[in-house]
């Protein structure tokens, strides 16, 4: 057992994360190989599996931050689903809808261990926000605004994900927080990789035109989507410190 009360190694004695592992192999290798029955079948328990870690994995969090995360969950579970076919501008739109709830409810957790927006952080992200704004505006006009609203979700959560407060002890690095062996070091990084899965999204909307270039970029869309996932609902990175108890 570590310091935060989690096994020692990943995947130890954390059955739920290693099934979420197994699904979201399944999920990316449906989205690739154009198998919507196995994403049909895999991709909506992916967020359920973290959610059920998080509620037994026995790490010390907070009442109320264990709920938002769940809540969070609850909402990434519906835009998944919403997802799966993702070439449908009404259920795009819909699922944006409810990544921004996820998103909010992120952003709740990190403004909640005392994240704030950072200059040099936030500058970059609103600069890439503005720019993927006028694109959808000049090539897509009809999902433009709920998707920059979205967008808008994102790039706060992402933000304050970087902030080096969440993680004194690492290194910081051009606005990220270097990983290392704390799991609160990591949560910039999902917040990047979130941001980079979400971006393909806009790209795979505008520019992928053949069945072959779609589900590739869907393939690796879904696999940093999943890899963002695994490190933001890591529980051990929401755990209380002993100061939080008293």
């Amino acid at each position: 057992m570590n310091a935060n009360g989690a096994p020692a190694f990943p995947g130890s004695g954390r059955p739920f994360r290693t099934g979420f592992l197994a699904a979201a192999a399944v999920t990316v290798f449906g989205a690739v190989t154009g198998r919507d029955r196995l994403q049909w079948l895999a991709k909506p328990l992916m967020m359920p599996l973290l959610a059920a870690d998080v509620a037994t994995s026995g790490v010390d969090v907070d009442p109320t931050e264990r709920t938002i995360l769940l809540g969070s969950l609850g909402a990434a579970t519906l835009g998944d689903i919403l997802l799966i076919e993702p070439d449908d501008d009404r259920r795009l739109i819909a699922g944006a809808s409810s990544f921004a709830v996820m998103q909010v409810g992120y952003s709740t957790l990190w403004w909640r261990r005392g994240a704030r927006p950072l200059a040099p952080i936030a500058l970059p992200r609103v600069a890439a926000w503005l720019g993927a704004a006028g694109l959808l505006r000049a090539k897509a006009p009809t999902v433009a605004a709920p998707l920059t609203a979205y967008g808008a979700t994102l790039g706060t959560a992402a933000v304050l994900a970087s902030d080096p407060s969440l993680a004194p002890g690492a290194k910081n690095i051009a606005g990220l927080n270097i990983p290392d062996a704390d799991p609160r070091s990591r949560l910039g990084l999902g917040a990047l990789l979130f941001t980079l899965s979400d971006g393909l999204i806009v790209l795979r909307r505008l520019f992928a035109r053949t069945s072959r270039s779609r589900r590739a970029t869907e393939g690796v869309i879904l696999a940093t989507y999943a890899a963002a996932q695994y490190l933001l609902a890591d529980p051990r990175a929401h755990a209380r410190s002993p100061l939080d108890r008293l």
